[in-house]
């Protein structure tokens, strides 16, 4: 541990960004040395973010209590049970659980008050997980992130879908194959980048907005929900959605 102990929200911040960033570079720059270092043969292994941006499989410390959290416990006995990106997706969702315990043992530690303790969060919040970032989600998510903020507080979920200079023009609907980038969607979705009411793929530039009940996506302009509508619906049916439930 270094000398400097976090004790602002801004310091307690760095320190986070600092153990995430090691933390994802174990799990994708440096895949093949941390994979290597998880040898189920060995003790109950750890792996630790450090706030210099590094990261070190290792056990964990002898002290009861421990000066900080420990992370998950055991790591690379479950390595060789599963496929490799499962594995990483686990170790990578307890990273990110790890590292939220971390921040917010310094803002106990320290006396953080309640809006001290939610300026952390939102700071932490505004990052990709770690999970995110390792599975590729943080890269199909970011343009939705940037393009709408009114998603974080609302079900009804609004977005307008992530640019590819393939897609950018409108193309039949099932001809979505030409692009490799495409394949990414379907795991989504197949045909989640065509509206639900025209049938046209998107352009960079449109706002769109997705029902909760069917899980399909529309233009706003399509079914006449604007940006500024949208923030206020907690869940939002398309009219075919909403036409179903009338009849009932």
């Amino acid at each position: 541990m270094e000398n400097t102990v976090p004790r602002t929200v801004e310091e307690v911040f760095t320190d986070f960004k600092g153990r995430r960033a090691g933390l994802i570079k174990a799990l994708t720059a440096d895949v093949e040395k941390f994979y290597q270092q998880c040898d189920p043969e060995k003790e109950n292994l750890c792996l630790y973010g450090l706030p210099n941006e590094t990261w070190e499989v290792n056990l964990p410390v002898e002290e009861v209590p421990p000066e900080l959290p420990e992370p998950a416990l055991g790591i690379n006995f479950a390595r060789d049970g599963m496929q490799e990106k499962d594995w990483l997706s686990l170790v990578a969702v307890h990273s990110d659980s790890w590292l939220l315990s971390v921040a917010f043992y310094f803002g106990a530690r320290f006396g953080f008050g309640k809006s001290e303790r939610k300026r952390l969060f939102q700071m932490m919040n505004d990052l990709p997980t770690v999970f995110e970032v390792v599975t590729g989600v943080a890269k199909q998510a970011r343009d939705a992130t940037h393009n709408n903020s009114s998603r974080s507080k609302s079900s009804g979920k609004s977005r307008q879908p992530e640019s590819q200079p393939k897609a950018a023009k409108v193309s039949p609907p099932k001809m979505e194959d030409e692009s490799g980038e495409e394949e990414e969607e379907e795991e989504d979705e197949q045909g989640a980048t065509l509206c639900g009411a025209c049938g046209d793929n998107y352009a960079t530039d449109e706002f769109w907005i997705c029902c909760d009940i069917c899980e399909r996506w529309f233009h706003g302009k399509c079914v006449k929900i604007t940006p500024a509508k949208a923030e206020h619906i907690k869940q939002y049916k398309c009219p075919s959605c909403s036409s179903k439930r009338a009849r009932v």
